[in-house]
């Protein structure tokens, strides 16, 4: 991996939160993803599944992490089974994790090969009643591929139908939202690597460049610091391709006098960062381009004030809702009127800002946490409002990620990167 071997404690920590959470005599189960195939011998690049890495910091392919926190035999209550390595595949493959470097990597001494797996798991299995089987119930997931973890979990229970089953999913929502002091420095150093892209792009951009150039330039960026590369597909969306809201394709000229809006993020040891931000493609905006964009700063700081503990998700986007609602009526956008006539199922103000301002980041970039719950401290989410106006070929979004403190105001993990309009044409120009 690009990134500096994290410290152990942090996984020793997360696999001690969440067996404190398990029934007694339960057992939980936690796998590798695939690496998924394209065609003929061709794969996709490797990415683990984050909840064993949140737990074991294993970063390789074809792994088991057991958690047994009641078994009778204590080298058997936190155990990691991994594929064996050899000299040929050092040398087709590249080194792959020893037990001694597992050890180092994870904190957990017991360390099989997968080829014992069967065997030793029937002794662990006679000890157990619950299996704890890992379900992915994000809110957003929409999932048509069988994944590892989902072979493991029918043949675990085809095998052992005896046993009662539970869900490893809610305890990990409520863990993995609330982030350990190592997790937000090594978000901050996704963030720190993020701002460095951005102002790479500032200094590049001029009219006639495609949007794909800027999207390489961070890219570069993010190679040379040690990302693992983009956290999540760029948008990098120029005039009116930026009212697209998952725009993609960056691969259109941006022309002089537009805008471009730009949603990119670097990963870093498996942390997302998540950044949006406006810039003019000739250096400059326009007065009605800085009327709408000041409009979208000053609801992301406003909205930013009320990430606070005890906060409810649904609440504060209509209180997010109320702040936009009065931003569009001083542009002339939206009247009186238009208020008075509103559906309260879709307000006016969505016909101009109809996504959602914030989600939790971590792992993942729409990351784990439960909606219905009161936010906590060191949660970290994402402030992300934004106005589309079609019509006018104009879109702009702005997008920062801050922690939630005990009093006052987020920490912004994106305090260093340009937002203001006088920063940003100062470093165009």
């Amino acid at each position: 991996m690009k990134y500096d071997r994290i410290d152990s404690k942090l996984f020793i920590k997360n696999r001690k939160n969440f067996a404190a959470k398990m029934q007694p005599k339960g057992v939980a189960f936690f796998n590798s993803n695939d690496i998924y195939p394209v065609s003929a011998d061709s794969t996709l690049p490797f990415a683990q599944h984050r909840d064993i890495f949140y737990l074991s910091g294993v970063d390789q392919e074809e792994s088991i992490l057991v958690l047994f926190p009641d078994c009778p035999n204590p080298k058997n209550r936190e155990v990691l089974f991994l594929k064996e390595t050899n000299e040929h595949i050092a040398i087709w493959e590249g080194e792959k994790l020893t037990k001694e470097a597992a050890f180092t990597t994870s904190g957990i001494k017991t360390v099989y090969w997968l080829s014992d797996l069967e065997k030793v798991l029937f002794e662990m299995m006679t000890q157990a009643e619950t299996i704890y089987i890992n379900t992915n119930e994000h809110y957003r997931a929409n999932v048509e591929t069988q994944t590892r973890e989902d072979r493991f979990t029918k043949w675990i229970k085809d095998k052992y139908p005896a046993h009662s089953v539970a869900k490893s999913n809610p305890i990990l929502q409520r863990l993995r939202s609330v982030k350990d002091q190592i997790e937000l420095d090594l978000m901050q150093t996704a963030c720190d690597i993020t701002n460095k892209g951005f102002r790479r792009v500032l200094g590049f951009t001029k009219p006639g460049v495609f949007e794909y150039n800027l999207e390489a330039e961070f890219m570069h960026e993010f190679l040379n610091n040690r990302s693992d590369g983009f956290a999540y597909t760029p948008i990098i969306a120029s005039g009116n391709n930026a009212n697209v809201l998952h725009y993609i394709e960056n691969n259109q000229e941006c022309k002089s006098g537009d805008l471009i809006l730009i949603d990119a993020g670097a990963s870093y040891a498996n942390y997302s960062s998540d950044m949006t931000r406006t810039i003019p493609v000739s250096g400059r905006f326009t007065d009605r381009q800085k009327a709408v964009y000041n409009a979208v700063n000053k609801v992301k700081k406003e909205a930013t004030k009320l990430l606070v503990p005890g906060t409810i998700w649904a609440d504060y986007h209509i209180e997010v809702g109320k702040i936009m609602t009065s931003e569009l009526l001083g542009l002339g956008l939206l009247d009186k009127a238009d208020i008075q006539n509103e559906n309260p199922d879709w307000p006016a103000y969505k016909k101009y800002f109809m996504h959602g301002t914030s989600h939790h980041i971590g792992l993942d970039t729409h990351d784990y946490g439960i909606l219905t719950e009161p936010m906590q401290e060191n949660m970290v989410f994402t402030v992300e409002p934004g106005i589309y106006i079609p019509d006018e070929k104009l879109g702009i979004r702005l997008e920062d990620d801050v922690v939630i403190q005990a009093n006052g105001e987020p920490f912004n993990l994106m305090r260093d990167i340009p937002i203001e309009i006088e920063e940003i044409e100062d470093l165009m120009n």
